[in-house]
């Protein structure tokens, strides 16, 4: 399969890239030449908010495209007019985060959407979804993802939890220890994308409860030497410390609120049947870990993402 990337180098391109190669596809990237792709795929540079920035692509063909924009959706309207009629197959990395504000648990892929004109992630995400729908003619698919982790993450949040419990000691574990949560291995998503022959909307995430709190910090810890001294706090001690969920606690949300209701008990059940197939949650953990091994520092992080993670002295109200 003759398969062109719009990214590449990133967290989910790298997954995707590794996965094809696995496969024997021809692989073409296109991104801004900032980072270097690996041996044996077919680099070509531009840049995508300027106007000469699919040039490179002119007089190519492609059995399949997978999209990883995450910002202003103008540069997928872009792209899928231009590879109209150049390619047989348009994947979108899309997200959960389209769905409408009070959107509950157990929402399928027909939940309602944000209409995709606002300047914020949820709806450059939609906004991207409805560009592939209007300007790209073939099969399209789009892969709302969930809580992406593994190997090569760039947001921080597993690598921030995995960092600050090889620091060990007391340390605040947000609970319950029980907490069922709902995420997808980037590895996973990559697998779906390019087997799938499925289209239109998918939640591409693991089903609810496919690990919890207590399994992921409890893995996390093992792995990293056992340093930790796991202190189990409820909800509401940590929100009347001021903590913030999601941002200094990454990965959890306080139980009772809504956003844990929608984030981590989606209904997953057309991807399931569309050949989806999580891998168990330690070795999404034990392979991040491994990979943080060989970097010798911090694991680079989107500058377009917030920086994550509870500072020593604010986790210290709480425990010590």
């Amino acid at each position: 399969m003759r398969l062109l990337i719009l990214g590449g180098t990133g967290f989910a391109g790298h997954a995707l890239i590794d996965a094809a190669r696995t496969r024997g596809h021809d692989i073409t990237v296109l991104n801004r030449g900032n980072r270097r792709p690996p041996p044996g795929v077919t680099a070509l540079v531009g840049d995508r908010t300027t106007p000469d920035g699919l040039t490179a692509l002119a007089g190519g063909t492609w059995d399949h495209v997978i999209d990883t924009w995450s910002a202003a959706p103008g540069a997928v309207r872009d792209a899928a007019t231009a590879l109209n009629g150049h390619a047989g197959r348009y994947t979108y990395i899309s997200s959960r985060s389209v769905y409408a504000d009070g959107t509950g648990p157990g929402a399928t892929e027909d939940a309602p959407t944000v209409t995709g004109d606002g300047d914020d992630y949820a709806h450059h995400k939609r906004g991207a979804e409805l560009a592939v729908d209007e300007h790209f003619t073939g099969p399209v698919l789009h892969a709302r993802a969930g809580l992406v982790l593994g190997p090569h993450e760039d947001v921080g949040r597993l690598p921030w939890w995995l960092t600050r419990l090889e620091r060990g000691g007391p340390t605040l574990a947000p609970g319950p220890h029980d907490l069922p949560l709902q995420l997808i291995d980037v590895r996973d998503l990559a697998d779906f994308v390019l087997d799938t022959t499925g289209t239109g909307a998918y939640n591409v995430v693991s089903p609810p409860g496919h690990t919890t709190m207590g399994e992921l910090l409890d893995l996390g810890n093992e792995l990293t030497g056992g340093h930790a001294d796991l202190r189990w706090t409820d909800e509401k001690t940590i929100l009347d410390a001021g903590i913030e969920a999601w941002i200094e606690l990454p990965i959890w949300l306080a139980p009772s609120s809504a956003d844990y209701g929608f984030l981590h008990q989606g209904d997953v059940s057309k991807a399931l049947a569309a050949g989806l197939k999580p891998r168990p949650i330690r070795e999404t953990v034990a392979d991040t870990w491994a990979w943080m091994q060989t970097l010798g520092g911090t694991p680079p992080r989107r500058p377009d993402r917030p920086a994550l993670g509870l500072s020593p002295e604010k986790e210290s109200t709480v425990v010590s």
